[in-house]
């Protein structure tokens, strides 16, 4: 027994030299990638060394051809991982989210991105759209929906203000805990805090169980995990990471309303994703308030077969009772049925501004 434990292990041991060699000869391979884009460059021209279409082929990739006892969702992860280091050795890449540290879109950047970009938490959506706007950062990852409560208008109305485009999507599964500090006692605490999105998605749980205490939002979970740290009298609702990173205890887990609870996530930028054979469009289209409207626009995805993934209004804020629609679809820009589409699209509409063509979630 302990001869054939001492073969696997060294096994194992072999095995780890080989990943290891290939490890770094992959990264070699990935600066070499960009010496061959910085001698192709034009003069001021700057190189983009981050293509989102190439990492969700090679992520789709490795979770289709996986083969295995290493499940296809951790296979893809690991890669997710080597893919992020060999790019901070190209060039590191700095994300903007919505912080403080613990938030679900900073475990949403670091799933889309990795471990090895880094991440800048900042204190509101608003703020996020500014460092990307003014180069401090290279992207930004915003909240855009929940399965649970829907839209989150906030940075619906950055996109109509913003220059910016879409050039990712990020989904995460949403759980969330009831913290509190070790000498807490839930049934003494004087408030509950966390962000509008989490006590709405934990609604029916809370009534059930704290329906006489009160409930606060702030800014983020990351906040809310924060200011229970600071008090034995407060209860938190929010992440795992959150209680990590503030020291809290978990009273109860899983607390949502719903357990397939999931939050779309937005990456912003000023990159034009090409295409990667499985993407989606994002689309602003304004109207005048007038009868068919709203059939004009949808009627040429019905005629061209486009599938529509999400369909919002928001009125202008002139006054004027138009309004806005933002609409995401399958396909990219570039397609031929697409490009009909926007054609069909933007002939009847008073504008329609093209947000992103982006490769849809890939992990």
């Amino acid at each position: 027994m302990t001869d054939d434990l001492g073969k696997v292990r060294e096994r194992i041991d072999e095995i780890d030299r080989s990943l290891q060699a290939l490890l770094n000869e992959r990264a070699s391979a990935a600066l070499e990638v960009s010496r061959i884009k910085a001698a192709q460059l034009a003069d001021g021209e700057e190189a983009v060394y981050y293509r989102p279409e190439r990492e969700a082929q090679i992520l789709r990739r490795i979770r289709e051809s996986n083969r295995g006892d290493m499940p296809p969702d951790v296979m893809a992860r690991l890669f997710r991982e080597i893919i992020s280091s060999c790019l901070s050795l190209e060039s590191p890449l700095s994300v903007a989210a919505l912080g403080p540290a613990g938030t679900f879109t900073e475990q949403a950047a670091v799933k889309h991105f990795g471990h090895f970009a880094r991440i800048e938490p900042l204190s509101s959506i608003a703020q996020v759209f500014r460092e990307v706007e003014s180069d401090s950062v290279h992207y930004g990852v915003v909240p855009v929906e929940n399965t649970t409560e829907g839209m989150v208008n906030q940075t619906l109305d950055c996109l109509m203000d913003s220059p910016l485009g879409v050039c990712g999507e990020v989904e995460l599964p949403v759980h969330q805990m009831l913290l509190g500090r070790e000498d807490c006692d839930p049934s003494k605490a004087v408030e509950i805090v966390s962000h509008q999105q989490s006590l709405a998605q934990t609604r029916a749980w809370l009534d059930a169980r704290y329906v006489n205490l009160p409930r606060r939002a702030v800014a983020s979970n990351g906040e809310a995990a924060r200011l229970a740290a600071e008090s034995p009298d407060r209860l938190a609702v929010g992440g795992l990471r959150a209680a990590e990173i503030h020291g809290l205890k978990v009273f109860d887990r899983n607390i949502e309303d719903f357990p397939d609870n999931k939050t779309r996530f937005v990456v912003i930028g000023k990159t034009l994703a090409g295409a990667s054979g499985e993407d989606k469009t994002s689309v602003l289209v304004t109207v005048k308030n007038e009868p068919g409207a709203l059939y004009h626009i949808l009627e040429p995805f019905h005629t061209c077969g486009v599938s529509l993934t999400r369909l919002e209004t928001r009125p202008l804020r002139s006054g004027s009772w138009s309004y806005a629609f933002f609409i995401d679809f399958s396909g990219h820009r570039d397609e031929p049925h697409i490009k009909e589409v926007l054609s069909q699209v933007g002939g009847n509409v008073v504008n329609l501004r093209i947000l992103g063509s982006y490769p849809a979630a890939a992990i």
